[in-house]
């Protein structure tokens, strides 16, 4: 059984209304005012690294299950545990959200919902009311 991996913040996302992924958290921390130069060349590097290294669902805020044009755009990224290097990066990005007061929860699960979007490192999936994550 595949098992997929995703880290969240306690902030609840409008549009999907489950917890807000890191990447969000990272963004919001790295456009404040609370971090060091380091810190902020550092996830400055590791925005850089996934630029690079992991495809950006073309059009991501466009993934959703809903037919009517003013449907909920609710769809929200996954690793596949065979993503180990994406997965390091992660873990640096979650060193400076954690050691910035920032709570990450590491989230497991088989199931992630309605998959819209798969490349060889993670799957984006709209998620369904019976998942609980």
């Amino acid at each position: 059984m595949r098992v997929y991996l995703r880290f969240v913040t306690a902030e609840i996302d409008r549009a999907s209304r489950v917890e807000t992924g890191v990447f969000s958290a990272a963004y919001d921390l790295y456009y404040g005012e609370e971090l060091t130069a380091y810190e902020k060349a550092w996830l400055r590097d590791i925005f850089d690294w996934f630029d690079e290294y992991l495809k950006e669902p073309t059009r991501f805020r466009r993934y959703s299950r809903s037919s009517r044009r003013t449907g909920r755009r609710s769809a929200v990224c996954w690793f596949k545990p065979t993503a180990r290097e994406h997965l390091a990066r992660l873990h640096e990005m979650v060193f400076v959200l954690e050691e910035n007061g920032v709570p990450v929860r590491h989230i497991k699960s088989p199931k992630v919902g309605y998959v819209v979007y798969e490349d060889e490192h993670q799957v984006v999936a709209e998620p369904v009311a019976d998942i609980c994550f």
